[in-house]
């Protein structure tokens, strides 16, 4: 079967029975990364690809989606999962805040591709209208999943980016922050959501993210994901600069370097699911800066090419594929 879906010469990855077969790789030597790389999360979409309510909530055992990002992102960005999931939302009572917490999720995602990503200016009357309808819808659900269960940290961190579209201001977002963190101080999405929430683009002031990024990761211990932030935070920068060559000065070389080798590079890092993801952003953070600790990023990852953060750039593959080969 796996041959049939990734090609005669896929073969799974040692030591994670879970892992998906490695595809055959483009001819740019990258491919990207399906379902987070894990037959179970496949399982997971597959089946809310086909809108089967049963079939997603046995593929959800193995996970804790108040606490998986990750996960909850698969079904956030899967086109079609708003037009069966409000049915779940009705229906299935003991299952009603799994479903609201889907269905917040997607709405936020499909909210944006109304949207678009086009500047606030050139986006139009109706793209704005159906935008804060998806997302007012989206506010409800999350809201009620946070309120049934409490325990949970991924309705906050999605309440932040619904509060960032909808212009909810500062105390809103701030007391949304607050409750992601308390649930977990160190949790990297909400840190990584609030260093974008702190772009000038969103009413932030130049250098308040990178300053709130590395107050957030003095405090993490060795080997601990959350030295994505200022990975991420430097990539920020660079998207708001209008000067390409902006992280290319030896101090954010030796930032990114060091925040690398005591995160991701380090010999106490844990690579969980989706691991891949926090290598990409250092890749591109680590190539942007020049700095020649991206070529061990790159190794590890063999071609591994995850969407975020190269969706900054016009065509994230071949910006991926051509850093690759550049370190």
């Amino acid at each position: 079967m796996f041959g049939k879906l990734f090609g005669r010469d896929a073969e799974r990855p040692e030591g994670n029975p879970y892992a998906l077969p490695v595809p055959r790789r483009q001819k740019n030597g990258t491919y990207p990364l399906r379902a987070l790389g894990d037959t179970r999360v496949l399982a997971l979409v597959e089946a809310a690809d086909a809108g089967d309510w049963e079939a997603v909530k046995a593929a959800l055992a193995p996970f804790d989606l108040g606490r998986e990002h990750a996960v909850l992102g698969q079904l956030a960005d899967l086109d079609g999962v708003q037009d069966w999931i409000g049915r779940a939302v009705e229906e299935d009572k003991q299952h009603r805040a799994t479903a609201l917490l889907i269905s917040g999720a997607r709405h936020i995602s499909w909210g944006w591709e109304a949207r678009t990503s086009a500047r606030a200016v050139d986006v139009t009357r109706e793209q704005w209208r159906i935008f804060h309808e998806r997302l007012e819808l989206a506010e409800e659900h999350l809201l009620e999943a946070a309120e049934l269960r409490p325990d949970w940290i991924t309705p906050w961190r999605r309440l932040l980016t619904s509060g960032r579209g909808m212009s909810l201001g500062p105390a809103v977002n701030q007391t949304r922050r607050d409750a992601a963190l308390r649930r977990d101080p160190l949790d990297l999405d909400t840190h990584i959501e609030w260093v974008s929430q702190l772009q000038p683009r969103w009413g932030g002031e130049p250098g308040q993210a990178l300053a709130f990024a590395r107050k957030a990761y003095a405090a993490a211990p060795d080997g601990h994901r959350l030295g994505c932030v200022i990975a991420m935070a430097h990539i920020e920068e660079w998207v708001e600069a209008d000067n390409r060559d902006c992280l290319q000065h030896p101090h954010i070389q030796a930032e990114l370097r060091e925040a690398a080798e005591r995160s991701i590079l380090h010999h106490a890092y844990e690579r969980r699911l989706g691991w891949q993801g926090d290598y990409n952003v250092f890749a591109m953070a680590l190539s942007l800066a020049g700095s020649s600790t991206a070529s061990n990023v790159f190794r590890e990852l063999e071609g591994a090419f995850t969407e975020w953060p190269w969706t900054f750039m016009a065509d994230p593959q071949k910006a991926y594929a051509r850093f690759s080969k550049a370190f």
